[in-house]
């Protein structure tokens, strides 16, 4: 994780993110730099915009991932077709209050 820090540091202060620069700055920062690792870091994020890579993490809700491309057309595609809970007849609203109201007087109960 230190040598993904160190190229966001490297990055954010628009330095080249370079096996120099990431070595120096993981140095700096007491780490045991392995060059293998390093090599292996710039070679990934050579044609990586940082920017808009950390754009898009932010963008996607906390706890869970963006859907993948092919999953969102294949839900956009089943739209056409009503879903059987649609199909059914609208549940009595007086039940609901009821079932409401029944719960609220257990945890009356409980809490005095």
């Amino acid at each position: 994780m230190e040598y993904v820090y160190a190229a966001l540091i490297l990055n954010e202060t628009d330095a080249e993110i370079n096996e120099d620069n990431l070595t120096a700055v993981l140095e700096a920062a007491g780490v045991d730099v392995e060059e293998s690792r390093v090599k292996a870091l710039v070679a990934a994020l050579e044609d990586v915009d940082i920017d808009e890579a950390v754009e898009e993490a932010a963008a996607v809700p906390a706890g869970g991932a963006a859907p993948a491309p092919a999953a969102a057309d294949e839900a956009d595609a089943g739209e056409d077709e009503p879903d059987e809970a649609e199909e059914e007849a609208p549940a009595d609203d007086e039940d609901d209050e009821e079932e409401e109201d029944a719960s609220g007087e257990g945890l009356g109960a409980l809490f005095g």
